[in-house]
């Protein structure tokens, strides 16, 4: 019997872990006979009594196994971590506030065990089609940041994609290689290639709780994502300076040449401190840009791990 590991990195979700797990068994039910379960769940630090939650489950199930971290690394840590992990054939990553709907699980095992469109797949991932729920604010800077990546980027970042995903071993194998530090998954599941089906649901609202994204650490998040899928930022940085250098070098030769012809003596001390000051803010734009590169590079170079664990089971 074939043998799925479903990977879920949990952070102070307490109430969500138990509901969670009786809505994934309610699912696979249909497959019980030709595919077996493991569940990994991933405490990333929680604070509230999550960890006790797993323990529960762990107690009643020994298909039921958990990794705790030492202090909250964030929920890359919690994915990589879940997918080392895991054993299984074949491995599902996904949310435990049921925003990721177990009830597409059939769908997806059958897509990745069959050949679907005449293709056969590694992966079958999500994507929302609509974000009903969320703030319209940031809605829109969510399609903003989908547009702006694959603008920028040779990877492609699907619109709306989630980390819901379906995958084979040897995809999961191929996502394990990649050991860097400063982490954006979507990005690595699209880098390391494989055929993908990708399948379209409307947005869930979660089952209890509350997100623990807020919009500040989403854009953190988005520029971790452009930072690490591309170097168009420098691009960007080297051709304003270029830009700059020649519009002040035309800029003084019409002061110099109205000088000569018409004796005009250069006034408007206001104008010019207008210009220097944003002449300055165009350079501490572009040393912003190299510094966030180089931090990441310096974060690299440390070597430190990925996440550290207190107790495992």
């Amino acid at each position: 019997m074939e043998l799925l590991s479903v990977v879920v990195p949990c952070y102070n979700e307490e109430e969500a872990v138990p509901i969670f797990y009786r809505e994934t068994l309610k699912a696979i039910e249909p497959f019980k006979n030709e595919l077996d379960i493991e569940f990994c769940f991933v405490d990333d630090g929680s604070k509230d009594g999550t960890l006790k939650s797993i323990k529960s489950l762990c107690d009643m199930d020994d298909r039921v196994h958990y990794v705790s971290f030492s202090r909250n690394f964030g929920k890359e840590a919690g994915l990589y971590a879940g997918l080392q992990a895991a054993s299984g054939d074949y491995v599902a990553t996904m949310d435990v506030d049921l925003q990721d709907p177990p009830s597409m699980l059939p769908e997806m095992y059958k897509i990745i065990k069959e050949s679907a469109d005449g293709e056969e797949y590694d992966c079958v991932a999500t994507r929302r089609v609509t974000r009903k729920g969320e703030p319209p604010i940031r809605s829109f800077f969510a399609r903003m940041f989908y547009k702006l990546i694959n603008k920028m980027s040779d990877t492609e970042i699907v619109d709306g994609a989630r980390d819901y995903r379906f995958m084979s071993r040897k995809m999961v194998d191929a996502i394990l290689q990649d050991k860097e530090y400063n982490r954006f998954t979507k990005g690595i599941y699209s880098w390391v290639g494989f055929r993908t089906k990708w399948l379209e649901f409307e947005n869930v609202e979660r089952s209890v709780g509350e997100t623990k994204w807020s919009f500040w650490k989403l854009f953190l998040y988005s520029i971790d994502g452009i930072l690490a899928y591309s170097t168009m930022p420098l691009s960007i940085a080297s051709v304003l300076g270029i830009g700059f250098c020649g519009v002040s070098f035309i800029g003084m030769l019409v002061v110099i040449i109205r000088a000569l012809i018409f004796g005009d003596p250069v006034a408007g001390w206001p104008s010019l401190v207008t210009i220097i000051v944003f002449l300055g803010g165009i350079q501490l734009l572009c040393l912003g840009i190299m510094g966030l590169y180089i931090s990441k590079t310096y974060l690299e170079t440390k070597k430190r791990p990925i996440y550290i664990v207190r107790e495992r089971r």
